[in-house]
């Protein structure tokens, strides 16, 4: 995925992919609710994600439907901030997760999981 999408894009969109296709009323009204922002700003935000090709504005009532799938961001995301913050290195971003917080049994049992599924899916 190409396109980088702002945190107030982000916004917007991660209304859509919880929620499914909405109107930009509805869009506008959950925005307001959790954040205060105002129609106007709601709807700037909708048409800047429908120009970068994000939603598809159908109608009636201007319908939005996100075009572009929350993995397909998140991996971009994540992509990044390897990048930008350990210089590429994903063992150095796990240390950093890793080492933030004492983790629970529970948590270290799943990520164990994880890890023995990667390997068995790489050999």
């Amino acid at each position: 995925m190409e396109m980088k999408l702002f945190d107030s894009e982000l916004k917007v969109m991660s209304i859509l992919w919880k929620e499914g296709d909405m109107t930009a009323k509805q869009i506008s009204d959950i925005l307001k609710a959790e954040i205060g922002w105002n129609m106007n700003t709601t709807y700037t935000v909708i048409k800047k994600c429908i120009a970068k090709g994000a939603i598809r504005r159908e109608e009636p009532n201007f319908l939005c439907h996100a075009l572009i799938p929350k993995e397909a961001v998140q991996e971009a995301e994540t992509d990044e901030l390897i990048g930008k913050l350990y210089d590429g290195s994903v063992d150095k971003l796990f240390a950093a997760l890793l080492g933030r917080k004492k983790l629970s049994t529970e948590q270290i049992a799943k990520l164990k999981q994880i890890v023995g599924e990667l390997d068995e899916v790489s050999k």
